[in-house]
């Protein structure tokens, strides 16, 4: 089983926190899209035998394509990939850009999951973050996405933005829930290098949040979200009973995936490989459309990941989210952590910041707040 990732890398107006890959050009849609699924077509044989169990376009503003555009590209992917007959399709989608027939027309198409990013339903938090939609349009979103017949819904959001109070963040919270959302993403805000708000920080303009202030919201927010039957399975998400994100599950499981479009990353281990390699596109959209009409993959570089990295990567993923599954890692790598890392997991359980539950290392709600920290003592040198 693998996932399949596209990017799509159009904005109306990029966020001033945002460093993922995107433009402000619209004119290019149409071109980019031929290249989208020519880029498939060199990968035909790549994963030939192989069935894509989740597919997931990000951005970007993916619910900027129309309806007949959308349809070309899965259209393109099932005629290109083997799918699985329960294959998990999300499509990210900001307030502002979707009606209730476009949206009606998504579902149509097999897409049967919807990312949106609320990020915040107050307005002013909104405007801090340069988004182009208000709270209204945010919950008018979600309204129209039930009227369209989704029935499995995640709704981002972000906390600890600078002068947020917890009050504040429980606030947006409890209003989130009267959607009755199956699935969260809640982020504490990351100031990233080279961004817009990385800028105003740097010049003193904005004053982030404090890494206690952060602690406390997120320790609410897996005690408050904890409470209502929300399995909190990763540590910036949450879902009710069978519909944690297949997708972004495979990334933290360590499994195959695709990643396809202008900056997407891809990993591929084969079976009973102890290495993997990992590529990445080029992240510019002219140079990608260009190198695909070529009929070159539009690579920016790519690495041989080592068994000791593989491992590493493992015990990372697997303490983020639902714990790290020993019997897979002695498996898959021959390492038997338990015996390698015995007086850090004994000090770990002594301090209350994990358990075992059967084979599998799972953090307390203290540990996630620690989690780099626990890592950092448990990886191999």
């Amino acid at each position: 089983m693998a996932s399949l990732y596209l990017h799509i890398p159009f904005c109306e107006r990029k966020c001033n926190y945002c460093d993922f890959y995107s433009v402000e050009a619209p004119s290019l849609m149409d071109r980019f899209l031929d290249a989208l699924v020519s880029e498939m077509s060199l990968y035909s044989s790549h994963a030939r035998g192989v069935s894509m169990e989740t597919i997931y376009l990000g951005g970007g503003t993916p619910s900027l394509m129309s309806v007949p555009a959308l349809e070309k590209v899965l259209g393109h992917v099932r005629r290109t990939f083997q799918t699985t007959h329960d294959c998990e399709v999300t499509l990210e989608v900001n307030p502002g850009t979707v009606s209730r027939e476009k949206l009606v027309g998504y579902r149509s198409l097999g897409v049967s999951r919807l990312s949106i990013g609320v990020q915040s339903f107050h307005d002013d938090e909104l405007k801090f973050l340069s988004r182009i939609h208000s709270a209204r349009e945010a919950e008018d979103a979600i309204e129209v996405a039930r009227s369209a017949g989704f029935d499995n819904v995640s709704l981002d959001l972000i906390f600890a933005l600078p002068g947020q109070t917890l009050e504040r963040w429980e606030r947006g919270l409890a209003h989130a829930l009267r959607f009755e959302p199956e699935h969260i993403s809640a982020y504490s805000l990351v100031v990233e290098d080279d961004t817009p708000l990385d800028r105003s920080v740097r010049s003193g303009e904005v004053i982030p949040s404090s890494l206690e202030t952060e602690a406390r919201m997120l320790e609410f927010t897996m005690q408050y979200l904890g409470a209502r039957e929300y399995d909190h399975y990763e540590v910036s998400n949450y879902a009710r009973q069978g519909y944690r994100s297949r997708h972004n599950y495979s990334y933290w499981s360590h499994q195959n995936y695709l990643g396809l479009g202008p900056s997407a990353h891809s990993f591929w281990r084969s079976p009973d490989s102890p290495s993997a390699t990992r590529w990445w596109n080029v992240s510019d959209l002219w140079d990608y459309i260009q190198q695909v009409e070529r009929g070159s993959h539009p690579i920016s570089s790519e690495e041989a990941v080592p068994k000791r990295s593989l491992i590493n990567e493992r015990i990372f993923l697997g303490l983020r989210s639902d714990g790290l599954d020993l019997r897979r890692l002695k498996r898959d790598f021959q390492c038997d952590l338990d015996v390698l890392r015995r007086d850090a997991l004994r000090s770990l359980l002594d301090e209350g910041l994990m358990c075992y539950e059967g084979d599998r290392i799972v953090l307390t709600s203290k540990g996630y707040l620690v989690c780099d920290e626990i890592a950092a003592d448990l990886l191999l040198p």
